[in-house]
């Protein structure tokens, strides 16, 4: 059963690389890397070189907020004058700004200058995810389940980079300094986000089709904002207590590592939640997902190791991947197809606002509290997301689209 399971997997799989080739994944995975690493790792950076925690979560915060504010607008200025000289401004400008940061830190300016240089930071972050997930719902031409697999391939990417670039810097700021590792985002911002920018699938500017493309805000869709925002909330305040319980223990090297193999159990979890069977409809998934995200929570409150912290990490990610992965397939049934893109950048937008917030009060917690107190903010925000799904995620409110047999599937199209 589970063999016949991951084998549709694999073949649903190896049919959407087809849509791009395996290259444009590539650069697609390494420059994501930066989006991952650079905000653990100024917070690590920061903390660091001022010995302070709040520091570090308000430069990180700052980071946070600006992308956030940023990421529509990049994501709108690529619709409108194409992905490729967008992509290409962004990656350089943000190249130089994560330099700047690293040389403001190393060389102990206040913190005002360092929290403008992450402000610009966030401000320029190419938008590779949503970008990414635009050109697969363009490529797989109105295909819903082709649509569907794109996604989670990409899905799965993210996965990878979100497991990769903690890891990174971990190990990086183990080996050598914390600076190490930003410095080598700056480089694959610079060198990936630029080869990613001029791949021939970049789409060219589409201003007709925004202005055309229907409403974009509805209450379902406002419903997912609010839940990825709840989680975003609670990776914030992970960030700031696995960063604040490893230097308490003595390990502040294991941070990045400890946060990384949280990525790596929610990549398992998300490869898996692709064959679960499709009885289990989307709003039922997210249930399930937010449930289990609440349940892994809690253990965080006890951790007395790393052994320790790292188990409870390493369960909390198993809920992680599964609940991302049903809201972003849930978008697909709440905004017109025309602007997923747009609607996809939101949702990072919007999970990144509330990561920002949520590494403010977890730092504020911390210095107040002790170093597990900002998981009280993790399972604070675990339950709200778990009363939302509860009596929000139906599936008379979240209906399936239409189905393939109504549509020519892209993969025939190709064929042809």
């Amino acid at each position: 059963m589970w063999g016949h399971a991951c084998m549709a997997v694999i073949t649903t799989f190896r049919t959407a690389v087809r849509l791009t080739g395996g290259r444009v994944l590539l650069w697609s995975l390494l420059g994501r890397l930066p989006n991952a690493m650079c905000p653990i790792g100024t917070l690590l950076l920061v903390t660091h070189n001022s010995g302070s925690v709040w520091r570090g979560s308000a430069v990180a915060g700052a980071l946070a907020v600006s992308q956030a504010l940023g990421g529509p607008l990049v994501g709108r200025l690529a619709d409108r004058r194409g992905q490729r000289p967008v992509g290409l401004a962004a990656a350089a400008v943000n190249a130089l700004a994560i330099v700047a940061l690293v040389l403001a830190s190393e060389n102990r300016l206040p913190l005002t200058p360092q929290i403008v240089a992450a402000a610009l930071i966030g401000l320029s972050m190419p938008l590779i995810g949503p970008l990414s997930r635009s050109r697969w719902v363009r490529l797989a031409g109105g295909d819903p389940e082709l649509t569907s697999a794109t996604l989670s391939l990409d899905g799965t990417v993210d996965e990878v980079s979100f497991t990769a670039g903690p890891a990174v810097i971990g190990l990086l700021a183990t080996l050598l300094d914390p600076a190490a590792g930003l410095l080598l985002a700056a480089g694959l911002v610079g060198v990936c986000g630029t080869l990613f920018a001029l791949h021939p699938t970049a789409p060219p500017g589409a201003v007709t089709e925004r202005r055309t493309g229907g409403r974009l805000l509805s209450t379902p869709y406002a419903l997912l904002l609010a839940g990825m925002a709840l989680l975003g909330a609670c990776f914030g305040s992970i960030q700031v207590g696995v960063t604040a319980t490893t230097e308490h223990l003595g390990h502040p090297g294991a941070a990045g590592l400890i946060y990384g193999f949280l990525g790596g159990t929610s990549a398992f979890a998300g490869v898996a939640t692709a064959a679960l069977p499709s009885r289990w409809d989307l709003p039922v998934r997210l249930r399930v997902a937010t449930a289990l995200l609440l349940g892994a929570s809690l253990p965080l409150l006890a951790v007395q190791s790393v052994t320790g912290l790292a188990l409870a990490i390493g369960c909390l990610g198993v809920a992680i991947a599964p609940q991302m992965i049903t809201m972003f397939g849930l978008v697909e049934r709440t905004v017109p197809a025309a602007r997923l893109g747009e609607a996809m950048a939101a949702l990072v937008s919007s999970i990144t606002l509330a990561q920002s917030a949520g590494t403010l009060a977890a730092g504020w917690v911390a210095d107040r509290y002790g170093p597990t107190s900002p998981f009280r903010v993790t399972c604070a925000a675990a339950a709200a997301a778990l009363l939302l799904a509860a009596l929000t995620a139906t599936s008379r409110r979240y209906r399936r689209p239409v189905s393939s047999e109504e549509r020519a599937p892209a993969a025939e199209l190709m064929a042809r």
